[in-house]
């Protein structure tokens, strides 16, 4: 059996981050970064561990810069190269404005409220709605607040470019008070938050979209369009928001009873459950690619989770496999928080190499269905029959041709 891997709250200092006191102990060695400890001065919470459950399970602190009450999230292989942090605005209320040169995306959890955007000088404020289950960015540095537009909490969960704009400029007061304007990236006009259903090619992927919006009222029920590069039935698009040339967000669909393959790609993405349940697995890849068969399946990670619970996409530094699963009698749908900086940007270049290893693009490679251990097949179909939920996938996938 797999072993069950929660977060956890780290009080870290820089010695102990040295040694391996955060993250995956042996894989991730480096001193505390102008992030880490901008994040520590804010005194709210610092998630890290594989995932959560369920981002409502998190304890959250008041935060004097935001004006609500929040949490920073930094999981295993995240690695600093982007940052997340999930948000209560308060009852009937609203978060302090704020502008900065990093890019944002916010993805509502729950609740119902407003965004007010505007520029630095300027009468014309535009407003938006939202409600679970949209999301939206924060053009950048564009003044913005969140307003809540209920009597109770709405809780929000951010990715932003962060860590890697501190690491250049390492002063506040340059990246939260910068006068300087990006009239390329924010115009004003009045359709600038009208939500699209504009699907582009997305780069040199053949077959797969990128949607073009800077509002999408509900990523959580919306179409999405099928690849079958993962799994088969898997759906998938990017979304390209306030022309972020950092941040990406890609949703993920697996079908009821239907699992992805496992692979190994850079660290530092995260996984979020936006519809269904399910679960992920992360192995160091020394330990081959059957751990179980190998007497090592007690080192195997799981996280399960639901909407709103999250996993670390790539644990290590990119030498871990990991692999996602549908467990609800509904769709498995989730998105993508990562950074365009990692050395194995996705191409879709796909190579079959002598060994047999399904090459997809620098620094990837994948589990074939038939080369997987037979036991995470045998746990998969245990965890659906638990949930009511019926094993769909085709014979086929478990031969070779």
């Amino acid at each position: 059996m797999a072993q069950e891997s929660g977060g956890k709250f780290q009080e870290r200092t820089e010695t102990e981050v040295m040694e391996g006191g955060r993250g995956l102990g042996e894989h991730q060695h480096y001193s505390l970064t102008y992030y880490d400890r901008f994040m520590e001065e804010e005194n709210i919470p610092i998630y890290g561990g594989l995932g959560v459950y369920d981002s409502r399970e998190l304890p959250l602190a008041a935060w004097k810069r935001m004006g609500g009450k929040g949490t920073y999230v930094e999981l295993d292989g995240q690695a600093g190269y982007f940052g997340v942090y999930v948000v209560e605005v308060p009852p009937g209320g609203e978060l302090k404005p704020e502008r900065h040169i990093y890019e944002e995306t916010l993805w509502v959890i729950e609740g119902r409220g407003s965004t007010e955007v505007w520029r630095e000088g300027s009468s014309k404020k535009q407003t938006f709605e939202w409600q679970a289950g949209s999301i939206f960015a924060a053009p950048l540095n564009v003044w913005h607040r969140l307003v809540n537009a209920t009597s109770s909490p709405a809780l929000v969960l951010a990715s932003t470019g962060a860590p890697n704009v501190m690491k250049l400029f390492p002063t506040p007061g340059f990246i939260f008070d910068n006068p300087w304007e990006f009239p390329g990236r924010y115009d004003e006009r009045e359709d600038y938050f009208k939500p699209t259903d504009e699907m582009v090619a997305y780069g040199r992927m053949t077959g797969r979209g990128s949607l073009r919006t800077n509002l999408l009222p509900d990523v959580v029920n919306c179409w999405v369009p099928r690849d079958n590069r993962r799994a088969p039935g898997q759906g998938f698009f990017n979304l390209e928001m306030t022309g972020n040339t950092f941040l990406t967000n890609r949703v993920f669909e697996y079908p009821s009873g239907r699992y992805s393959t496992a692979h190994a790609h850079a660290a530092g993405r995260i996984l979020v459950c936006l519809k269904g349940k399910g679960y992920s697995l992360n192995w160091d890849s020394k330990l081959g690619k059957r751990p179980w068969q190998a007497g090592k399946g007690h080192l195997v990670n799981r996280q399960d989770y639901i909407p709103g619970g999250f996993v670390t996409a790539a644990a290590g530094n990119g030498d871990w496999f990991h692999q996602h699963f549908s467990t609800a009698k509904e769709s498995l749908r989730t998105m993508r928080l990562g950074s365009t900086n990692q050395l194995d940007e996705e191409t879709g270049d796909e190579v079959e190499l002598p060994d047999g290893t399904l090459f997809l693009g620098p620094g990837r490679h994948e589990v074939k269905y038939t080369e997987e251990d037979p036991r995470v097949r045998k746990d998969y179909v245990a965890a659906l029959k638990k949930e009511g939920a019926e094993f769909s996938m085709p014979e086929s996938v478990y031969r070779d041709y």
